[in-house]
């Protein structure tokens, strides 16, 4: 199965993966319901802070994946680490999930809730691996950190994003970056946040990536939320599916799965 054939709608959303990607079964499957009441407090995480090293100008490209838009990073000079995280990672890309309207999109919920979008900087551990494709075959490969999404104020760093959005409006397009993006300007203000083992969220669902998810969430306006809600999901040469995302990209988030037995841990409050 190619990596197109996977999708949101009916035939081929998140109920479907695991025909084709077994790993989707598994018992460390993400996204999951944040239960404020099942966190524990870990002193821990606060005696290794969470720490991160961006390199603005290594923000290359921005691509139309069919699922979303990806910027892919040059990640060298970039560094997480700290908190829940033994080794260093490297930041790999980062991109964004959204509903068909405001009221979700998240793939993370907090206590039942979902956001309008969440943000995932997707990162690999560099001590041990060669690249981020090796990374993803092993359980400490990955660290991902999650930013949600609500409505708001314009956000001017993701506004750099929008503005490339109609230069990538179909699957397989992409462009060149043109302003920088600093990455660390899409963080939050308070660097509170929970953490558990996971998963990556879309096929092959890898069971690789360390989860830290900020609880406080950032602002993005309504018109940056449409902007990417035009993309299309096939190419310019393809018919448009007749389905019912009418071949845009929206709803483009896994639902919540079981936490299981696994250990859901918080560091700080908002």
């Amino acid at each position: 199965m190619s990596a197109v054939e996977w999708g949101y709608n009916e035939s081929n959303g998140p109920s479907t993966w695991v025909k084709n990607f077994p790993t989707a079964a598994g018992s460390r499957q993400s996204p999951v319901d944040i239960v404020t009441s099942l966190a524990t407090s870990d002193t821990s995480l606060t005696s290794k802070p969470l720490n991160w090293k961006y390199v603005p100008e290594n923000t290359r490209e921005i691509i139309n994946t069919g699922h979303g838009w990806r910027v892919d990073v040059k990640g060298e000079g970039s560094e997480l680490i700290g908190g829940p995280l033994e080794d260093s990672y490297r930041l790999q890309q980062f991109h964004c999930h959204w509903g068909f309207q405001s009221d979700k999109g998240s793939e993370h919920t907090v206590d039942g809730q979902p956001f309008a979008g969440e943000l995932h900087l997707v990162h690999w551990n560099k001590n041990k691996y060669a690249n981020c494709g090796e990374a993803a075959a092993f359980a400490d490969g990955l660290a991902v950190l999650g930013v949600l999404l609500k409505v708001g104020k314009e956000n001017p760093e993701l506004q750099k994003i929008v503005e490339h959005i109609p230069s990538i409006y179909h699957r397989g397009q992409k462009t060149a970056i043109k302003e920088p993006i600093d990455p660390a300007k899409l963080l939050p203000g308070t660097f509170s946040y929970w953490t558990y083992l996971g998963s990556l969220t879309t096929p092959p669902c890898s069971e690789s990536v360390t989860w830290i998810l900020f609880k406080e969430p950032i602002e993005v306006s309504e018109e940056q939320l449409s902007a990417f809600r035009s993309l299309r999901c096939y190419k310019p040469e393809e018919a448009c599916p007749c389905d019912e995302l009418e071949g845009l990209v929206i709803n483009n988030y896994r639902p919540p799965l079981p936490l299981g037995n696994r250990e859901l841990r918080e560091c700080g409050s908002v």
